[in-house]
């Protein structure tokens, strides 16, 4: 493993969590979004032509209106809430409140989540070290959601993630002065690399983090590496990682990088996580996998 340390290392110390147990298994679980779909059988349908048709003659036609068009509605929520749980823990809370949340964010998300965020001038370090990444082998895989958001399919292996996470383990012993490994501060749920004087500062210097349900992954990069990064179809940018006049949650830079299904993608991962990490420290470091 080499490290180059360049001339703008940061000067703030990030206050970090404690480091979880190095044995934390992986999870295993399916993630799903269900359509939002209504079957009816032959007397169900009778049954609410009857009641449609009384309701004409005996309720009030602006209550029945509203009735009509009410009743899919509710309809459709509970069944994007329920979508919304299925896809597992994240750092959302679970709760009608933070679905209510998601939902309002909702109004502003990323229309086009494959169009680099813009340079920014003045930003350090000024440029990323991507360069011909090859291009991902097979379609993209689904995502949803927000927060949680997730790969409905082409899961990662838990071999890749097991070895992934023992070498950003490794990394952080052997600086220990330069990296920790902890709980993220952003999923609140599984494996996070962060730094300890973090120069672009998210999540308490958060570097990246691992969903143990998909291993799929989160992390900060630079606009030029981004871009790379989704011209190759390794990954898509985050939907609450707009820019414009209300606030984002999280910064232009965040993105999702897919699961890495086998030794070659686990590879190109490794490179794009050094780059995260050149983003976040202005250091450059090669991730050794075991």
């Amino acid at each position: 493993m080499s490290l180059t340390v360049t001339s703008e290392p940061s000067k703030t110390m990030a206050a970090l969590p404690s480091d979880p147990s190095s044995q934390q298994p992986t999870v295993n679980m399916v993630i799903r979004q269900d359509p939002f779909y209504v079957t009816l059988d032959a007397s169900a349908l009778l049954a609410v032509s009857i009641l449609t048709v009384l309701g004409m003659h005996f309720v009030d036609h602006l209550l029945l209106e509203f009735l009509i068009i009410a009743v899919p509605i509710v309809l459709l929520i509970h069944n994007d809430y329920l979508n919304f749980l299925k896809l597992g823990p994240g750092g959302t809370p679970p709760t009608p409140s933070g679905y209510a949340r998601l939902t309002f964010y909702r109004l502003f998300t990323l229309r086009d989540p494959f169009t680099p965020p813009p340079r920014d001038a003045v930003s350090s370090p000024s440029t990323g070290i991507l360069t011909k990444l090859p291009y991902r082998p097979g379609p993209r895989p689904t995502v949803a959601g927000l927060a949680p958001q997730r790969q409905l399919n082409q899961h990662g292996s838990v071999e890749c993630y097991s070895r992934l996470r023992a070498a950003l383990e490794n990394l952080s012993k052997k600086y220990p002065s330069i990296f920790v490994t902890a709980t993220s501060c952003l999923e609140k749920h599984g494996f996070a690399l962060f730094a300890r004087h973090p120069l672009n500062v998210c999540g308490n210097g958060e570097i990246v983090h691992i969903h143990t349900s998909d291993r799929s992954m989160h992390m900060n990069l630079h606009p030029d590496d981004i871009k790379e990064i989704l011209e190759k179809g390794w990954g898509q940018r985050h939907p609450m990682a707009w820019t414009g006049w209300v606030k984002a949650p999280l910064p232009a830079t965040f993105t999702m990088i897919y699961a890495p299904r086998d030794e070659s993608d686990l590879k190109i991962v490794c490179q794009i996580i050094e780059a995260a990490i050149w983003y976040v420290i202005a250091e450059k470091v090669e991730i050794e996998l075991d």
